[in-house]
């Protein structure tokens, strides 16, 4: 909750979170961003916090910077499994909250909208000219994320903290509100949306929302209609993983890797599931890594499939790869093992995995000329030449049947950004325009002979007695 100069309405409005039914089996936490009031609400809400310490925790900001600065904030902090957004003052009935959880609970949505505009039992009589402003942003963002929303500019978000927390938030303002609509659309999110009773303020009344905020409203849904800005930079090993977190690239490559997948498929470094979430679900997918934070977001997202498995698994290690020997057909390791020592050995591990005739299938950088300051800084440890990552898997028992250069525009890309501008990332615009460009690169990719900023190799697992056995130590 976010506050700032509510000193007529803070203590009823938290006493009223705090006496909230909630579904069985929750306790609620509540998160309150003071954004530097000036009328003694931080004082109200010092003497709140000491009066429920276990159910309050309160933050304040050193200047006044915005609602989405303030949400920003508390969503850093925050602990649960689901988190609601709440205004504070009494528009919002959090008597509510039950039926805003409720298609979360159910394991049907992964954000819940409460409208206001929606058929409810009860609202009060709005400002014509303020529900005009609000249907009119509804519209435009419904018309650039393809949702179906009736009021984006609800106080009343529920989502499922795991994407929340991956969500970057740019907006200070009210801007928040469009902004995370773009990106829930984006990440494929499951929306849904429920009528809620609204009890809406007046100007005079102490609403501080005006139509400067309507102006940076629809510049904010311009903005994010065009930047791809989805997932918080912490979460990708590299700028290959923020390339797959492009709508256009991760279905593409998904689609190239498809002739070798079979039934049972183990994916290896799965992060927060870029990929994972466009394999096919046939009789099992293990998606996998050895972060615990991607672990958390992975079984959250995957919470619902019953051919989905998450398992913790880390390449470097022998352990968990015992209980899988022999269990996939396929193996899918994609921009993971240029971050390990090791690698023949990872190789070695991710292979037991396979049944025999079954497919590892890799995706590494390639070319060591490329090597740069990003790579450094992204945790690259080494780009591969064709060579020397044909020579890995053969150490590792497998036989390479096919190699593929891909991503040739990324070459050019990676030289002018990294090698001679000195860059450690691409921008975000670049990364959209490239993601256009995909469709038209990937035709050419197939009808041309090309250099590939990565390589991609497909290689099987042999009969039992052509395996080599492992060395004594």
């Amino acid at each position: 909750m976010a506050v700032y100069n509510e000193r007529a309405f803070i203590r009823k409005c938290v006493q009223n979170i705090l006496d909230a039914s909630l579904p069985e089996g929750l306790e609620s936490e509540l998160v309150i961003v003071d954004d530097c009031s000036t009328d003694g609400t931080f004082e109200i809400l010092q003497d709140l916090e000491r009066e429920h310490p276990e159910s309050i925790r309160l933050l304040r900001q050193d200047r006044n910077r915005g609602k989405g600065a303030a949400i920003r904030r508390a969503i850093s902090v925050m602990r649960g499994d689901i988190a609601v957004f709440q205004d504070a003052d009494l528009e919002y009935d959090p008597n509510e909250y039950s039926r805003l959880l409720e298609p979360i609970l159910d394991g049907h949505a992964d954000v819940v909208y409460g409208s206001r505009f929606a058929l409810s039992t009860r609202r009060r009589a709005l400002n014509f000219h303020h529900f005009l402003g609000n249907q009119l942003i509804t519209f435009l963002s419904n018309l650039c994320t393809g949702l179906t929303l009736t009021d984006i500019e609800t106080c009343y978000k529920a989502f499922r903290a795991d994407i929340l927390r991956t969500i970057p938030i740019r907006s200070n303002r009210f801007g928040l509100e469009p902004e995370i609509t773009a990106k829930v659309a984006k990440r494929n999110c499951i929306v849904y949306e429920i009528p809620i009773s609204y009890y809406g303020r007046t100007y005079l009344e102490g609403k501080k929302a005006n139509w400067k905020d309507g102006i940076a409203a629809l510049y904010v849904i311009l903005k994010f209609k065009l930047l791809d800005d989805c997932y918080e930079e912490r979460l990708g090993h590299a700028i290959l993983h923020e390339l797959t977190a492009t709508r256009r690239f991760t279905a593409w490559l998904t689609k190239f890797i498809a002739p070798w997948l079979g039934q049972r498929i183990l994916e290896t470094g799965s992060g927060i599931g870029n990929i994972s979430r466009q394999l096919p679900k046939r009789e099992l997918l293990t998606v996998s890594d050895c972060d615990e934070q991607y672990i958390e977001i992975l079984t959250q997202a995957f919470r619902n499939y019953g051919m989905v498995r998450v398992a913790r698994l880390d390449v470097t290690r022998e352990e968990g790869f015992d209980e899988l020997a022999g269990q996939y057909d396929s193996v899918v390791c994609l921009n993971v093992l240029e971050h390990v020592q090791g690698d023949v050995d990872a190789l070695r591990r991710m292979a037991t995995a396979l049944c025999e005739g079954g497919h590892l299938i890799v995706q590494v950088p390639q070319y060591r000329f490329l090597m740069s300051r990003l790579d450094r800084e992204l945790g690259h440890l080494r780009r591969y030449s064709r060579r020397e990552i044909v020579q890995k898997m053969e150490s590792a028992g497998l036989s390479v049947r096919r190699v593929f250069n891909v991503n040739a525009l990324g070459v050019l890309g990676w030289l002018v950004n990294n090698r001679l501008l000195g860059r450690t990332t691409f921008g975000k615009f670049q990364l959209k325009i490239y993601d256009m460009l995909v469709p038209f690169t990937g035709m050419l990719e197939k009808l041309l002979p090309h250099p590939g900023l990565s390589i991609v190799v497909v290689a099987q697992k042999p009969p039992a007695e052509r395996l080599p056995q492992p060395e004594d130590e």
